[in-house]
């Protein structure tokens, strides 16, 4: 829920002509932006891995060449939502889900306190660098991306990627390869100006449509909920309509793309509000923007849909949607 930290009332029918312009300017910047994500070094976007593991990532992800802070995030964040305890019914185990046969082999004493504990992020994240880059230099003499070599060889075995000269032709790794480089993306800093989302006109003109609709806590926008959102269901339903599918909470929608600085924000990104600006996990509100400084959101119980301000003390950072980002996002986390 939003803290009130402004009020603003804007009249409705002069709101709809302002965001009527606004759409239209997503498609005049947009001309004047190329690309994406640069190449270069790569780091952790602003508050993307929690603070806890932030430097251990950030120094742990430069263990190779193959491998990079921001892909080391994205592989922790697919495994477990960065949740040491996490256990999966596989028997994979914590921060980095290393089942025990491969942790016995791999794992290694990242801290140096002479245990090799899989439960430590201090270990987990240490043995997952390292073992990516012992599976980079199995397959180094493979043609083709060394980064993308080494992520089939974690999933399909690096005899398979040595056999096929590649990444395999199997379904769930090629498409492993995929999700992980483009959660890549979405942990990490741009280093240009990020293009702006096609869709993003079309989720606006969605949000702008619901503008004084009642709030109401869980809210997907459905006929047995009267229509009514909350911030991360007007959000989720915006880009629903425009072919997009987000997660349902605030603080996952934050991994759908790549994070464009305040002063880059365009209509349509996604903008995020939390009481922790070190850790995206702990996002707690999301609202769409539309420009001059203003979002569309569902702010809080007892409040309509409406045009609040983004530049409030608990504003952490914002995200330009993409389709790739989106798809890539786990399930569960």
């Amino acid at each position: 829920m939003r803290k009130a930290w402004v009020l603003a009332t804007v009249v409705l029918g002069a709101g709809l002509s302002f965001v009527m312009l606004l759409v239209v300017g997503v498609y005049v910047v947009a001309g004047n932006l190329a690309g994406g994500v640069a190449g270069g070094t790569k780091r952790l976007a602003k508050g993307t891995v929690p603070a806890a593991y932030q430097e251990l990532v950030q120094t742990w992800g430069n263990l190779c060449d193959a491998i990079n802070p921001a892909l080391l995030a994205a592989q922790l964040y697919q495994e477990s939502g960065f949740d040491p305890k996490a256990q999966s019914p596989a028997a994979a185990q914590g921060i980095a889900q290393f089942i025990p046969g491969t942790w016995a082999a791999h794992g290694i004493d990242g801290n140096g306190d002479g245990v090799r504990d899989v439960w430590d992020p201090r270990d987990a994240i240490p043995s997952a660098a390292s073992y990516d880059c012992q599976l980079a230099s199995y397959v180094k003499s493979v043609p083709g991306d060394p980064t993308e070599n080494m992520l089939a060889s974690y999933n399909a075995g690096p005899d398979a990627v040595i056999r096929y000269q590649g990444v395999p032709p199997y379904k769930e790794t090629r498409n492993y390869v995929k999700v992980i480089r483009s959660l890549e993306e979405s942990f990490a800093q741009p280093v240009s100006r990020v293009a702006p989302s096609r869709q993003a006109a079309g989720a606006i003109a969605y949000a702008q449509k619901k503008l004084g609709t009642p709030y109401l806590w869980g809210g997907n926008g459905t006929a047995d909920q009267g229509g009514r959102f909350d911030c991360s269901g007007l959000t989720k339903a915006a880009y629903e309509s425009v072919g997009i599918t987000l997660p349902r909470v605030a603080n996952d929608q934050y991994n759908a793309g790549p994070h464009p600085g305040r002063d880059e924000l365009l209509p349509g990104d996604l903008v995020f509000f939390s009481d922790d600006l070190t850790d995206s996990r702990a996002i707690r509100h999301v609202g769409i923007y539309v420009g001059g400084g203003y979002m569309i959101d569902a702010p809080r119980p007892g409040a309509v849909i409406r045009f609040d301000p983004v530049d409030t003390p608990d504003y952490f950072g914002a995200t330009r949607v993409t389709e790739d980002g989106a798809n890539a996002l786990p399930t569960t986390v």
